[in-house]
């Protein structure tokens, strides 16, 4: 966001997990830094958790697939190896938008070549997308950025693809945009204009052209801006790749007025199309399943099961249709999907004649979640799944089916065993981490959707699954005492309660036995000084309002509004004085402090750098009153008087976030890690000399994105560093 990019650049980008650590001078030199040891990083194991939206199995080779998620890249599968290769962690902090993969394309004739659609959000503050190309499968990219934006987190994410290499000429692309129209490519995605003959018309608010897909030589194009009504088109076709019409016959009504995904039947030459009343993922209520013999034009309701109708419990049965997969080996074998079905769940129909009778699979369906066990989601049973709008049948193996959820990937081989296929697909958006300095676990991380984890191992999905006693939705605050690590305290949403408090070290959980009426509905950061006596509790709602903090001094039994305290604000626990507290008001740019166990604030240092929530106050480990703030470009500064003067630190000029580990042998300092900038770029960076140098700890190959919430280093392994990434789950480092 700060360096411009050029419109067309080549990507070298390889897939090996070594980077280089390079020393970084002090800021105002720039110079090139010496290279020094290397890094190797991987992905704490949870497996999957986010919204995989799209999986494509190449036709012509056997055990070739990819997938794509709303905000944490692409993916290879790895057939030997039975694992997810990420293609995407090249894309750097200045590109963070391109990380939500909108559309993935293969070319049949050219095994080797794969095409990216990136863009995370279409609104007006994130950048253009752009479209990666690949000669080796990802391995390495060409990019081509566009002017146009691409949403590939916004409603409408599931459906697609939207992206196609034309059936009649392998050098020709076509891309489907939300608001700007049909694009087409004639020099395989390097250069791209808009496609002026097509019939709909764009709008800026709009879905725009939900899917492309080959069936013979046509080129099919849902579009999802129609009303419903007759006489609206919703599906548009070429055969001749310059003019569009849209086809005749086609459904209309309002379980009709978004076509979200389409598979043709090469067998019988027959187009299937699912529909529903809206986009998805979220907000369906009704839906189709119909079907087009391309050679005559006949359509046929094919629809398993109508939306609608008041179950035996009183819940009203509404869902609309998502994926659809044809079998390549049988004739007339289709599988589809329901979406947003929540009163009898989500569920695939499978039809081996044409859509004449559908067998449901969630019917005979045994899961196995051992390998990813919060998928149990804090119950005895995982869930067939929701948000299931990815659906792929292996074209090599008609058994072998993949489907995916707002959590993971399922696949079976017969049919009727499921379980997760989603090893090295790790697309967590995570809130919070700490790392124990003592116990069994060296990690519990706090994370969007999913909760809190206790990590025993960083190699396998946590053995407890999410936290449970409640069970919890998006963490909002955890905090460990530091002279008592076996106390954790967390928040977050919950079905008993939106705190908790553990005694083991964040292996087990207990609610908290009263809360705070607004804690129902703003939940935010947590914090417990260093003896675990006293519990500080900051409100935020998720429109941005802040409301009164509020304090325990018995475990979380009672509560009390504390009126001085900035609202809103992170309270920060000194870490060797259990009588002291911090908090940084980040609309003013003023340090309180506490001295009464944060009975009472008081300002203290004034004039900081202000108006931005994302402003950090860190306290050193083991240190009173040793306090770091990442200010975002207005730099990073320190004060080691509790709060009441910072100073400026001249090594970096950018700093992001920022956290602690073990330090380096000799060093009498903890190693200091952060997301920032010492020069042009910004990186992952460590010093061992209390930030008087810096070293760059990953490379070009290794950025994820938006890595700005939160790092923290291992405070019983030197080097060790946690990184929390946007999308691409935990990142942990270590020197190789």
């Amino acid at each position: 966001m700060r360096t411009p990019r050029p419109s067309r650049r080549t990507v070298l980008v390889g897939t090996a997990a070594v980077a280089a650590l390079t020393a970084v001078p002090a800021f105002g030199s720039r110079a090139v830094a010496a290279e020094g040891a290397a890094y190797r990083w991987r992905n704490v194991v949870i497996g999957g958790t986010g919204f995989v939206t799209g999986v494509l199995f190449h036709p012509a080779v056997r055990g070739l697939a990819y997938a794509r998620t709303d905000i944490g890249g692409a993916y290879r599968w790895d057939d030997r190896a039975a694992r997810w290769t990420p293609l995407t962690d090249h894309i750097g902090w200045d590109d963070w938008n391109l990380l939500g993969v909108e559309a993935l394309a293969v070319d049949p004739a050219h095994p080797d070549r794969l095409y990216a659609a990136l863009g995370t959000y279409a609104q007006s503050w994130a950048g253009d997308g752009a479209v990666l190309r690949s000669e080796d499968r990802g391995a390495t990219w060409t990019r081509t950025d566009l002017n146009v934006k691409l949403g590939a987190n916004e409603d409408g994410r599931g459906t697609g693809e939207r992206l196609l290499v034309d059936p009649r000429d392998s050098d020709t692309l076509w891309l489907g945009t939300r608001h700007d129209g049909l694009l087409k490519s004639t020099d395989r995605g390097a250069g791209w204009a808009p496609v002026t003959g097509f019939p709909a018309t764009a709008t800026p608010t709009g879905q725009g052209i939900t899917f492309l897909v080959a069936a013979g030589r046509a080129v099919y194009a849902g579009w999802g801006d129609g009303d419903g009504t007759s006489g609206t088109a919703n599906l548009y076709r070429t055969t001749d790749g310059t003019t569009w019409q849209a086809v005749p016959g086609q459904p209309s009504g309002t379980a009709a007025k978004v076509p979200v995904r389409a598979a043709h039947d090469t067998h019988t030459r027959e187009l299937y199309v699912t529909y529903a009343d809206a986009p998805g993922p979220n907000g369906q209520s009704d839906g189709r399943v119909h079907k087009l013999r391309t050679t005559t034009g006949r359509w046929t309701d094919v629809t398993p099961v109508e939306p609608g109708g008041t179950r035996p419990d009183g819940a009203t049965d509404t869902f609309g249709y998502g994926g659809v997969a044809v079998d390549a080996r049988r004739a007339g074998t289709v599988v589809v999907s329901t979406n947003n079905r929540w009163a009898d769940v989500d569920t695939l129909f499978r039809t081996t004649d044409g859509g004449r009778t559908w067998t449901s699979l969630k019917d005979v369906a045994v899961f196995d979640v051992s390998e990813t066990p919060f998928l149990k989601w804090g119950g005895d049973e995982p869930k067939f799944g929701w948000w299931i709008q990815a659906l792929a049948v292996d074209p090599y193996d008609s058994k072998h089916v993949v489907y995916g959820t707002g959590a993971t990937l399922y696949g079976t081989r017969d049919l009727r065993h499921w379980a997760p296929r989603v090893r090295g697909l790790e697309e967590t958006a995570v809130r919070q981490l700490i790392s124990p300095p003592a116990g069994e676990a060296h990690l519990i991380s706090g994370l969007g959707d999913i909760g809190v984890m206790y990590h025993e191992r960083l190699t396998a999905s946590p053995s407890r699954g999410m936290a449970t006693n409640p069970v919890s939705g998006s963490a909002t605050g955890l905090a460990q005492a530091a002279a008592r690590p076996a106390y954790v305290v967390r928040a977050g949403w919950g079905d008993n309660g939106n705190g908790a408090h553990s005694g083991d070290g964040g292996r087990t959980w207990a609610p908290f036995a009263a809360q705070p009426d607004i804690a129902e509905n703003a939940p935010g950061p947590i914090a417990t000084n260093a003896d675990g006596s006293t519990l500080l509790w900051s409100f935020v709602h998720w429109d941005g309002t802040k409301y009164p903090a509020h304090r325990s001094a018995d475990n979380g039994t009672t509560w009390s509004e504390i009126s001085s305290f900035p609202k809103g604000a992170t309270p920060v626990a000194d870490p060797a004085d259990p009588t002291l507290f911090y908090a940084y008001d980040t609309d003013t740019g003023t340090l309180y402090a506490s001295t009464d166990s944060g009975l009472t604030f008081t300002a203290r240092a004034t004039g900081l750098p202000a108006g931005d929530s994302q402003f950090k106050v860190v306290a050193a480990p083991g240190r009173s009153g040793d306090l770091w703030l990442s200010a975002k470009w207005n730099g990073l500064h320190r004060s080691t008087d509790g709060g009441a003067t910072f100073t400026k630190v001249d090594s970096c000029w950018a700093s992001y976030t920022l956290g602690f580990g073990k330090a380096a042998p000799g060093a009498d300092y903890p190693a200091i890690y952060q997301v920032g900038s010492t020069g042009t770029i910004t990186a992952v960076l460590r010093s061992d000399d209390e930030a008087r140098t810096w070293v760059r700890i990953n490379d070009d190959a290794h950025q994820w994105g938006w890595t700005g919430e939160v790092i923290v280093g291992d405070p019983r392994v030197h080097g060790r560093v946690y990184l929390a990434t946007n999308g691409r789950g935990i990142q942990y480092g270590e020197p190789a």
